[in-house]
């Protein structure tokens, strides 16, 4: 349970949950910048930092949250979490990043990312029509995300080999560095503690203010609020005309958000993860029509076309407009 600083006032939890935001997005942006620095000292190759340290340091905010969320017994939250920030990535955030500016990639470069997640939501989607994720079921989508792991690390091998080789210099170590990374890394994880910690409970508390289920809240601003990053990312990526960066930031945060947040929920609760209405009926559905109508043409096409933009934006506040709708009181 968490402390109750607001007094019932609506004001106060919008200015906890504002601060719940602040918390995660500063303090995931000091945890992957040491958790790089950390790695990169300890004379792990570049190429490997990339592909796992800085991975698993972006998806650390939505993961918190969702777990968090499912320990203290509130499943709308996690679910509508972990569901609803690969929603929001693809139907706001590459939704942006395509109108802005078409994005030409090779299949080679993203066919098997792709395939990995369409995979993860078709798997869900059937595991879920019961209406909870067993731990076999969550063991089983966790392969895939050790099938996106491998393949990340084989990408980053080639990409590494087929630059001009280089000597890769070591950062500078020294006390003081040393202490102010350790520093930052231990100061960026409280962050996203603190962060995930006050989204919860205020999500829950506006929630019941405003007359709606938790789920809403956690698909609509819990889920955009925790995908700012990526949306920082890609508006950074679009103005130095590098389209590709952003869109493939996106799949790969996907993959790891629906492949490792829901089933590590069920692993360590150690039973099944509970799948209310709305995301059985909803929010999985959506998520799955979304991703496949950005994904598909794109995989037939060879190219992120402009109307694809469009499309998936069009989808996006359909969704939106059925979960406030159907789902909303």
């Amino acid at each position: 349970m968490g402390i109750d600083f607001t007094g019932g006032s609506l004001f106060m939890v919008l200015l906890l949950f504002a601060a719940g935001l602040l918390c995660i997005i500063k303090g995931g942006d000091l945890f992957v910048d040491a958790a790089s620095w950390i790695a990169e000292a300890s004379g792990i190759p570049k190429f490997i930092i990339g592909a796992t340290v800085v991975s698993f340091a972006t998806t650390m905010p939505e993961m918190l949250v969702s777990v968090f969320a499912a320990l203290q017994g509130n499943a709308d939250i996690a679910v509508g979490n972990a569901v609803g920030s690969v929603t929001a990535n693809v139907g706001l955030i590459m939704c942006v990043a395509l109108i802005c500016m078409e994005c030409a990639m090779t299949r080679r470069q993203f066919g098997v990312k792709a395939f990995l997640l369409l995979a993860a939501i078709l798997a869900l989607f059937g595991f879920t029509r019961d209406g909870q994720l067993s731990v076999l079921e969550s063991v089983l989508i966790l392969v895939i995300f050790v099938g996106f792991l491998v393949e990340s690390l084989i990408a980053a091998r080639q990409e590494q080999g087929s630059e001009l080789p280089a000597q890769e210099e070591c950062p500078k170590i020294d006390k003081k560095t040393v202490l102010l990374n350790i520093g930052k890394f231990l100061l960026g994880a409280a962050g996203i503690v603190l962060g995930a910690q006050l989204l919860i409970d205020n999500g829950s508390a506006l929630a019941r203010m405003l007359g709606v289920p938790d789920a809403v809240i956690a698909a609509t601003m819990i889920a955009i609020g925790t995908s700012l990053p990526e949306l920082v990312t890609t508006l950074t990526a679009i103005k130095k005309k590098q389209a590709s960066l952003s869109v493939g930031n996106i799949i790969g945060a996907n993959i790891m958000d629906l492949t490792l947040i829901m089933p590590l929920c069920a692993v360590i609760q150690g039973k099944p993860m509970t799948v209310e209405r709305q995301g059985m009926l909803l929010d999985i559905p959506a998520c799955l029509i979304i991703c496949a109508a950005a994904l598909i043409p794109a995989l037939v096409q060879g190219k992120f076309k402009r109307w694809i933009g469009y499309l998936i934006g069009g989808l996006y506040i359909a969704y939106l407009i059925i979960m406030f709708t159907c789902f909303g009181a």
